[in-house]
Parts: structure tokens; sequence; C-alpha cells
């Protein structure tokens, strides 16, 4: 009697665990579309945004950034319309939770760094201001991949775990040795075509794309196919 008992424990322990592994691989599927479909939205968005820069030479292009949210959330919705829903289970809800916590602090990040950008610029000198200026790409894109890489340890996802590490730190790196500034000065030195438009669209349109399909469309192309 208490062998039977202990083998139904352990049939039972072993269907809990085929269940999370099946639910675990059902989330990873529908994460990686999500992650492939908000990869795709995220580099047609930074192209567009650039040639809007470089023919116009109007940096307020970059407010279209805000929408980014809204358009990858209509494109998602559109292209899952005929595909079932994935049962809620906790794999799912940490997935969520984690991307849910990183556009608060995001969008909390860069509301603040607007506030206190235009704060400085009516109270400092123009000499102060340019040392004491916040960043907000570098810290978006180290949390971005701080998101992935937690994802993908809760998938159990090599390729998100890395796409995640390469993307959000070799980004912040980018951005914090100022290597945009550095392509753009040496491309300068050869050419003076619409300096300001190669400067503020093209070039960093170039390095999102870049770093949204290492980070976003990329694992999203590895989990989805899974």
């Amino acid at each position: 009697m208490e062998e039977k008992k202990h083998l139904t424990a352990e049939r039972s322990l072993e269907i809990i665990t085929e269940q999370i592994e099946q639910s675990r691989k059902a989330v990873a599927k529908d994460t990686g579309l999500s992650l492939y479909i908000a990869g795709l939205c995220t580099m047609g968005m930074a192209i567009l945004i650039g040639i809007c820069i470089f023919f116009t030479v109007n940096t307020t292009y970059y407010l279209l950034y805000v929408s980014l949210p809204l358009v990858i959330y209509g494109v998602d919705r559109y292209v899952k319309r005929n595909i079932p829903k994935v049962p809620e289970n906790f794999v799912g809800t940490m997935v969520n939770r984690t991307w849910l916590t990183f556009g608060i602090f995001t969008v909390s990040f860069f509301v603040f760094a607007n506030l206190y950008h235009f704060l400085m610029s009516h109270t400092e000198s123009p000499e102060i201001y340019s040392r004491l200026m916040i960043h907000p790409f570098r810290i978006i894109l180290l949390l971005m991949g701080m998101a992935i890489t937690i994802n993908g340890y809760t998938l159990k996802s090599r390729w998100m775990v890395a796409c995640g590490i390469i993307g959000g730190i070799g980004g912040f790196i980018w951005e914090s040795f100022y290597v945009t500034q550095t392509l753009v000065g040496w491309l300068g030195s050869y050419t003076n075509s619409n300096y300001c438009g190669i400067t503020f669209g093209i070039i960093p349109g170039i390095i999102v794309a870049i770093f949204a399909f290492i980070g976003l469309t990329l694992p999203g192309m590895m989990l989805k196919n899974k």
C-alpha cells in the first residue's frame, strides 16, 4: 500500500512537471512571436524616424517612438487574431510581469529625463547643462536587455539570454563611449552632405534597428520556431 502511494505521488509529480514544461513551451512560442513582432516594429520605426530626420533635420520626429507601444500592441493583436490564446499560467504571468515592469521603469525614466532636461535648460548655463545631461537611450537599452535576459532564464532559452546580454550591455557600452558621435565625426571628415541629418537621423536609426534585431527579433525568431 505504501509503495502504491509512493508511485502515485511520483506519477503526480511527473504529470505536474510535464504540464509545467508544456506550458513553458507554449508561452515560449507565444512570447517569441511577440518579441519577433516587437523587433520588426521597432526596426521599422527606427528606420522611418531616421529617414524623416535625414530629410527634414527635425529631431521632433523622435517623439514617434512614444507611439511604438501602441503600434506593437496593434500589430501583435492583429497577427494573433486567429491563434488560440495561451492559457494563463505561472510562466506566462512571470513573462508578462517582467515586461510590465520594464514598461513602468522605462516610461517613468523617460518622463523624468525629459522633465529634468526642461528644468536644467531653463535654470543652468549651456556649459553646465551639457555636462549634467541625462542620456536615457543607454539606460533604456540596458533595461530592455535585462528584461529579455530574465525572460530567457524563465523560458530556459539560451538564445534569449545571450541576445539580452549582448543587446543590453553592448548597447549601453556603445552609447556610454559615444561611439555614434565618433562615427559621425569620422564620416563628417569625408563628407558635408546633410551632416545633421546623418548625425541625428541615419546613424541613430541604424543603431536602434541593430539592437532591436539582436535583442528582440533574433530571440523571437528562435523561440517561435522552436
